[in-house]
């Protein structure tokens, strides 16, 4: 292994965080497709899968390093929302939340001097800039949409979202 044991639990950690983030967006998916907001539905479907990419990105690389891969258990997300901008601020601070366990374990491989981690976290770090900034944009939309014909047109136009920051 390239790094410490220290450093590779914490990337699994993070590999699993994501995991987490996929299912998660794949219960709002379910709960918006359930209240007829297709678009919504769309929208987080994507992000379902983006985070799955983002996982995968983890997996891959602690496989290229020589690391050893450790997948657990994925608790069950929330599957009740009061409201569509309830969906949204659930989004926005969980991923407030991944902003700073990505951070943490930066902050972890610079301690470490590790520069092909640092090097690939710093990826993730500009993604949650993007993730973070279109999360907040779209929840004070929602809010200023309310539950009316508002958002009726969000629901259209986010069926054709597509995200910016895929990983590849």
């Amino acid at each position: 292994m390239m790094f410490s044991k220290k450093l590779q639990d914490a990337l699994n950690k993070q590999m699993n965080q994501e995991f987490y983030s996929e299912y998660m967006y794949l219960a709002m998916t379910a709960y918006l497709r359930y209240n007829s907001l297709d678009g919504v539905a769309s929208f987080f479907l994507g992000q379902s899968q983006e985070e799955h990419a983002h996982a995968m990105k983890i997996f891959d690389f602690l496989n290229e390093k020589g690391g050893r891969v450790t997948l657990e258990a994925i608790d069950g997300p929330q599957v009740e929302f009061k409201s569509v901008a309830d969906v949204f601020k659930t989004a926005v601070d969980h991923e407030r939340a991944v902003s700073k366990s990505i951070n943490k374990l930066m902050d972890l491989a610079i301690a470490e001097n590790e520069h092909s981690v640092k090097s690939f976290l710093q990826w993730f770090v500009d993604e949650q800039v993007e993730e973070e900034a279109l999360f907040d944009r779209l929840l004070n939309k929602v809010k200023l949409a309310g539950d009316g014909q508002g958002l009726l047109i969000i629901d259209s136009q986010l069926a054709n979202f597509v995200p910016k920051g895929k990983a590849t």
